[in-house]
């Protein structure tokens, strides 16, 4: 990547990833520093700086003879040493563009500073290596709770999982079913030489990421975005025709389009924000599917059911997001080990007041895209154990409740419960 001058782009980056390190989110604070000229370096110095956070973390602290712990210096340090290794960019001109980032930072005094530091990590190299191997958060670029709970949950695959938590996600489309099939729209993909390979249905997993613009059908609701984790969820709903399905935490909408591409039933999608509902609404007229929408809490019964129990619902509940953590490096530095507790309580919650609203003989889906067992088989097997109506049954597509982050497919929990008449 060519981009110049990289001063103003490190800069802009040590003032989001500053604010990121204190607490708020990327995404929030990416929406605010809209530098035109520095767009593409300020994504790749952002995103690159956090997902290998523990790593650029250790070695400013292993270099730094003074305090570092200037809310702006030392994430211009950080940043500066992501663009250092990610080989994207000439180590000099690294270096040259870091220093001047110092005067657009304010940080004059510090020009000799940051000279020094990124200069000994050029020179150290093995050296520094030795020196910062035995911290697990610069080894596996998680923080040391989430490491030690995927060891105990996972001890046979937990640095996979790792691995899996920093490499670039994958990029899955979901062919609309009532417009197309898997197999053809492969072939329109082909034509305009775009690789993708198929997962089964119609599902693909493209070779390489590209903008949504950009793939044949995408306006015209042949084709959506989707992790094929999370076209699990409409097989594993049973779905049957006529049925009254609920999809109670709906938003963005993709798990609700894909119900309605795939089953001529009628839908009732909830979300509590009326941004995400809009969202939800345009997502949905493109693909040319309809469905009651509502803006409400979904464990506030009264204020959105009128008493009619529902054949099916979906319960995509609020989680952790660690099996999507790849997809948003910032999350996994942002969570807490007590977020789990908070986290499992509110599913709790959410799963107790659906549970009034599904019929006997209903079946509920309850789904996470956490690798989590305290969010999953924890809070479903507490919920069967106090529910004696409560069944657990086997996922209609034969496949494990967890599926773990992989090449193919982000981490994802499902649970099919069915209640007893």
């Amino acid at each position: 990547m060519s981009i110049a001058p990289l001063a103003p782009a490190l800069a802009d980056a040590a003032r989001v990833v500053s604010r990121v390190a204190a607490g708020r989110s990327l995404a929030d604070e990416l929406e605010g520093a809209n530098r035109a000229t520095t767009r593409a370096a300020l994504l790749d110095l952002t995103h690159g700086t956090l997902r290998r956070f523990g790593r650029v973390q250790a070695i400013v602290k292993e270099l730094s003879h003074r305090d570092t712990s200037d809310t702006l210096l030392e994430p211009l340090l950080w940043c500066a040493i992501y663009a250092l290794e990610s080989g994207r960019y000439a180590s000099y001109t690294v270096v040259d563009q870091a220093v001047q980032a110092c005067g657009l930072l304010e940080k004059w005094n510090a020009k000799g500073y940051v000279n020094a530091v990124l200069r000994g990590a050029l020179r150290e190299g093995a050296s520094l290596e030795a020196r910062i191997a035995a911290d697990p958060q610069a080894r596996y670029q998680h923080p040391s709770w989430w490491i030690d709970a995927l060891r105990r949950a996972y001890p046979e695959n937990w640095e996979g999982i790792l691995a899996a938590g920093n490499s670039h996600p994958p990029m899955c489309v979901r062919v609309n079913a009532r417009k197309g099939s898997g197999d053809a729209y492969a072939e329109r993909l082909a034509a305009a030489g775009i690789g993708a390979r198929p997962l089964g249905g119609n599902t693909l997993l493209l070779e390489r990421p590209l903008a949504v613009e950009d793939l044949p059908g995408f306006a015209a609701g042949e084709v959506s975005v989707q992790d094929a984790g999370a076209q699990r969820a409409a097989p594993c709903l049973d779905l049957q025709p006529g049925q009254r399905v609920l999809d109670a935490c709906a938003a963005p909408g993709g798990k609700t389009a894909h119900i309605l591409e795939v089953a001529d039933v009628e839908v009732t999608a909830l979300d509590s924000d009326a941004g995400r509902v809009a969202r939800l609404a345009r997502n949905l007229e493109r693909l040319s599917l309809r469905a009651e929408l509502r803006r409400a809490d979904c464990t506030r019964l009264s204020d959105w059911w009128r008493g009619e129990a529902f054949d099916r619902i979906l319960a995509d509940v609020p989680c952790s997001a660690s099996g999507i953590a790849r997809r948003r490096p910032d999350l996994k530095w942002l969570r807490r080990a007590q977020d789990l507790a908070s986290f499992a309580a509110q599913q709790t919650t959410i799963l107790d007041a659906l549970w009034q609203a599904l019929r006997a003989n209903g079946k509920l889906l309850y789904a996470t895209c956490s690798v989590f067992p305290q969010e999953n088989d924890g809070v479903i097997d507490a919920f069967v154990a106090r529910h004696s109506a409560a069944r657990r049954l086997p996922l209609p597509d034969g496949g494990a409740a967890q599926w773990l982050p992989d090449a193919e497919h982000d981490g994802f929990f499902y649970a099919l419960i069915e209640k007893a008449a």
